[in-house]
C-alpha cells in the first residue's frame, strides 16, 4: 500500500519519540564461512537483544485484519518507520545470529518480510521518512534509519539463513530510494551533518554510488565542530557527542578519511573527565534534551573499543572495562557494529588507570570539574544548576538560588573567573521603573504596545549583584553566596539530591512533600551506606516558591532562606 493511501485510509499518524541513538557498522563482514568463536560478551549481547527481541514481539501486529497488519507498534500504539526500525534491526542481529534461540527461525523471518512491506508503505515519494513527533518529510531522520538499517541489511546478505531475500527485497529498496533523498536534503543541527555523511557511507558499501561520496563530502567541507575543550558544538555528552563519535568512524573507514578518527579521540579523552565516581556521565553542561539526564557510558563503548584497539590506548580500554561494569545490559542497540566487524573481537590492549585526581576547566563548556577519588564536583556558568555533588553511592544533583527581585531573579551566571584555587561565579540584575513616554511620540490612541519600554527614561533602577565562590576544603566544598545591592530582598537557596535517601538534622516543609528546610547545624542526607553532610543551616522565612524562581524538581530538596544583603557560607562534603 502507497504511504499517502494508508495515511489517507487510516488517519494521521501520531508520535513515536525517536529510540536512542544506534550506531552505524564497520567492516563488510567476510565471505569466508569457517566460523571464528565469539568472545563472551558478544554471546552475552546477543542474549540480551534476544531479550529486547521479546519484549518488541509483543507489539507486533499480527491480526490480518488490522490496518496495521505486519508492523510493530510504539508505546503510543502507532505503527512508525522507528518502530519498525526498532524490530528490523533486533530481529536481523538475532536471525543471523547462530547464539540465538531466534537463528534461522520460520516466523522470526516471516513476521520481518512483512514489517519490511509495511515499512515501504510509510516511505514518501521522495524517500525520506517522518519523525511523527516532530519533523515530516525528513532527510536527518531518514539518515538515522539508514545507518541503523544498512549494516543489518549486509549482516543478512552474508548470512546462511534460507529465504533471506524475502527480506532483503523490500529492504534493499527502502534503502536505495532513501539514498536518492539523502542525496539532496537538508539538515537541522550540527550533528544531522556527520550522520547523513555516515547513511552516505553506509550505502556506498552497498551500492558503491559516486555521489553518496559527493554529498558526503560538501557536508564535511564544513568542518568538524570540536571545540579545544575536545567537546562536541551541541555540548550533549550523553546523546550526540557519542553519537558524533559512532558515525564519524563510519566515515573516516568506508571514504579513508582517517583524519576524522583525530576527532573522536580527542573526545574520547576529554570524557574521561566527565566521569562521576559510580561511571555517569556529566549532563549538565549539554544543549540538548540529554541536559541534567542521568546518564551512563553505554553509547561510547563502540567508539571506545574500536579506539583502544586502533590505537592501543589503555585508558580507553579501561573505559570499555567500565562500561562492561556499570550498563553494559544498555549497549544491546549497538550489536550490529560487532557482528559485522570480528575485529572488534580482539584482546583489549593492557589497562590504564582513569584520571581520578583532577581540577580541570572546560571554558568552552562553562564548566569546571574537579574530582577527588571517590567523590567529584562540577561548577558550571551559564546554568541555574551551578554546583553538583557526587559520590559513589549518592548524589547531590544540584544546588541552586533565586531572589525575589522583579521576577527574574533565578541565579545563571553571566561570568566566571578561576583565581587562586577559588571558582568565581558572578551575575548581575537591573531592575528599572520607566517614565513618561516622550510626548512628541506618544501615538495619541492609547495603545500600549506603541509605545514601548526601550524609548522610555529609566528611573530608580534597582540592582543585584550575586556571587559565588566555591573552594576545596578537607572532603568536600565551601560555597560562599553573597546578594547584595538592593536590601530586603528574599532569598531560596536549594540542594536537590538524588532520590533514595532521607534527611537528618532538617525540618520537614509544613505543605510540600520530600522537601526540608536546614535551620541551623549540619545537615545530613543518607543512603545506600553513605551520606552527604551540608550546612550550617540559614532560616529567616518560609517561602521557597519565589516569584520568578524555576518550579521545585521532583526530588528530595533541602531549601536555606534568607534575605538581602545575603552572605552565607556552606560546606558540602
Amino acid at each position: 500500500m502507497k504511504r499517502r493511501a494508508f495515511i489517507k485510509k487510516n488517519g494521521t499518524l501520531t508520535l513515536l519519540a525517536p529510540f536512542s541513538s544506534l550506531p552505524i557498522a564497520s567492516f563488510e563482514p567476510s565471505n569466508n564461512k569457517i566460523e571464528i568463536n565469539k568472545p563472551e560478551w558478544l554471546k552475552q549481547m546477543i542474549s540480551n537483544n534476544d531479550l529486547s527481541l521479546h519484549n518488541i514481539l509483543l507489539r507486533f501486529v499480527g491480526d490480518k485484519s488490522a490496518i496495521t497488519y505486519g508492523a510493530v507498534l510504539d508505546g503510543n500504539e502507532m505503527a512508525t518507520a522507528h518502530s519498525i526500525t526498532s524490530f528490523l534491526k533486533t530481529g536481523i542481529c538475532a536471525l543471523i545470529s547462530p547464539e540465538s534461540e531466534f537463528y534461522n527461525d520460520e516466523k522470526l523471518r516471516e513476521k520481518l518480510a512483512l514489517s519490511c512491506h509495511f515499512f515501504l508503505g510509510l516511505q514518501n515519494e521522495d524517500g525520506t521518512i517522518d519523525l511523527v513527533s516532530t519533523n515530516f518529510h525528513s532527510t536527518p531522520d531518514t539518515g538515522f534509519i539508514v545507518k541503523w538499517l544498512a549494516p543489518v541489511w549486509r549482516l543478512l546478505a552474508h548470512s546462511e539463513v534460507s529465504q533471506k531475500q524475502l527480506i532483503l527485497d523490500p529492504l534493499k529498496k527502502f534503502l536505495i530510494h532513501a539514498g536518492e533523498a539523502l542525496k539532496i536534503g537538508g539538515i537541522h543541527t550540527p550533528n544531522h551533518r556527520w550522520v547523513v555523511s555516515s547513511a552516505l557511507a553506509e550505502l556506498y558499501k552497498i551500492k558503491p554510488d559516486e555521489a553518496y561520496r559527493l554529498r558526503a563530502e560538501e557536508w564535511l567541507s564544513e568542518q568538524i565542530d570540536l571545540d579545544e575543550d575536545g567537546q562536541f558544538e551541541e555540548k550533549s555528552s550523553y546523546i550526540y557527542s557519542s553519537l558524533s563519535d559512532r558515525v564519524l568512524i563510519s566515515i573516516a573507514r568506508v571514504f579513508n578519511k582517517p583524519e576524522l578518527l583525530d576527532y573522536v579521540a580527542k573526545n574520547l579523552k576529554m570524557n574521561l573527565y566527565y566521569l562521576h565516581p559510580n561511571g555517569e556521565i556529566v549532563t549538565e553542561a549539554s544543549g540538548r534534551q540529554d541536559n541534567s539526564r542521568i546518564g551512563t557510558l553505554e553509547n561510547y563503548y563502540y567508539p571506545f573499543r574500536y579506539m583502544a584497539l586502533k590505537t592501543g590506548d589503555g585508558q580507553f580500554a579501561t573505559a570499555c572495562k567500565l562500561i562492561e561494569e556499570t550498563c553494559f545490559r544498555k549497549t544491546t542497540g549497538f550489536l550490529y557494529y560487532f557482528l559485522e566487524d570480528p575485529s572488534l573481537w580482539e584482546e583489549l590492549p593492557a589497562s590504564k588507570a582513569l584520571p581520578v585526581n583532577y581540577a580541570k576547566e572546560f571554558r568552552n563548556s562553562n564548566l569546571i570539574r574537579v574530582r577527588r577519588g571517590d567523590y567529584d564536583a562540577s561548577i558550571l556558568s551559564g546554568s541555574t544548576v551551578f554546583f553538583t555533588f557526587h559520590k559513589k553511592e549518592l548524589a547531590l544533583q544540584g544546588m541552586r538560588f533565586a531572589s525575589a527581585f522583579f521576577g527574574k531573579g533565578q541565579f545563571s551566571a553571566d561570568s566566571y573567573k578561576v583565581e587562586n584555587g577559588k571558582y568565581i561565579l558572578f551575575r548581575e540584575l537591573t531592575g528599572p521603573y520607566y517614565q513618561p513616554f516622550p510626548k512628541e511620540n506618544i501615538p495619541g490612541d492609547g495603545v500600549w504596545s506603541k509605545m514601548p519600554r526601550s524609548q522610555r527614561n529609566q528611573s530608580e533602577v534597582q540592582k543585584l549583584y550575586s556571587t559565588v565562590t566555591i573552594q576545596e576544603v578537607a572532603k568536600g566544598f565551601s560555597i560562599d553566596i553573597a546578594i547584595t545591592g538592593t536590601d530586603n530582598v528574599p532569598v531560596a537557596l536549594e540542594l536537590i539530591f538524588r532520590p533514595g535517601g532521607s534527611f537528618s538534622g532538617t525540618v520537614p516543609h509544613e505543605g510540600m512533600k520530600e522537601t526540608v528546610f536546614l535551620k541551623d547545624g549540619m545537615g545530613k542526607y543518607s543512603g545506600n551506606g553513605a551520606s552527604i553532610m551540608f550546612g550550617p543551616g540559614l532560616y529567616q522565612h518560609k517561602w521557597v516558591n519565589i516569584r520568578g524562581a524555576l518550579p521545585k524538581m521532583d526530588a528530595p530538596t533541602a531549601f536555606l532562606t534568607g534575605t538581602t544583603p545575603f552572605h552565607h557560607s556552606i560546606k558540602i562534603s
